[in-house]
């Protein structure tokens, strides 16, 4: 059987997430490559925060539909995923704004 298996691709796409989640919260740069802003804005980490989570929606989505058929996204799954992506950021969020400080 080629590509993923479905075990190893929710995995994966966990990993991803949790990852894709903090990185706006632990990196000065811009999208991660981007120029160095000492300190970035908060404004930008969210910006950051919500094209990552629509990359990894859209990752997941194609595990999806290269495993098998894809179920209709409503407004329902949305709220979820960002319900999900907050609670997985939660930890850069805490390092970032509350423990670092201190």
């Amino acid at each position: 059987m080629g590509g993923l298996i479905p075990g190893w691709s929710v995995a994966l796409l966990l990993v991803v997430a949790v990852v894709a989640a903090n990185l706006p919260f632990l990196s000065e740069r811009l999208f991660a490559l981007g120029p160095r802003r000492a300190p970035k804005a908060f404004w930008w980490r969210v910006l950051e925060w919500l094209v990552y989570s629509t990359l990894v929606a859209l990752l997941g989505r194609a595990i999806e539909s290269h495993l098998g058929q894809t179920s209709p996204v409503r407004w329902e799954f949305v709220a979820v995923w960002v319900c999900v992506m907050a609670t997985l950021a939660f930890p850069g969020f805490v390092w970032r704004h509350l423990r670092r400080g201190a």
